[in-house]
């Protein structure tokens, strides 16, 4: 992979990677939304605690996804972006254009799939 392509994947991961920090300080888990998930009938404090499990949930869905990014940009820095960590075939654009910090081809994702 030349050089420019290598620089545009690595920015266009940096702004992923800025993306899911800038949203995770906006949705940060507040002390107070804890403590008003107690007042209120059943309804009241069953929504809020869906509230909090679904916070939660996207906290742990951003911290992978963080995860996938760092990982990205140390392949890149490494020399072996682009390359299938299963297969060790190179990575079509198409697929790293959508998902830029994948670590497989679509076969091999496919093979997960179905062995989970």
């Amino acid at each position: 992979m030349r050089k420019a392509e290598l620089r545009k994947y690595k920015e266009a991961l940096m702004g992923k990677r800025e993306e899911i920090l800038t949203a995770g300080t906006r949705k940060a888990f507040r002390e107070e939304d804890m403590d008003s998930a107690r007042k209120g009938d059943f309804g009241d404090q069953s929504s809020e605690d869906v509230a909090v499990y679904v916070n939660i949930h996207r906290k742990q869905n951003d911290a992978k996804l963080l995860r996938a990014v760092d990982e990205a940009i140390l392949r890149i820095d490494r020399g072996n972006f682009g390359i299938c960590t299963e297969c060790g075939e190179e990575l079509p654009a198409a697929r790293l254009a959508a998902v830029p910090w994948t670590r497989v081809c679509v076969s091999c994702k496919e093979s997960q799939s179905v062995s989970s």
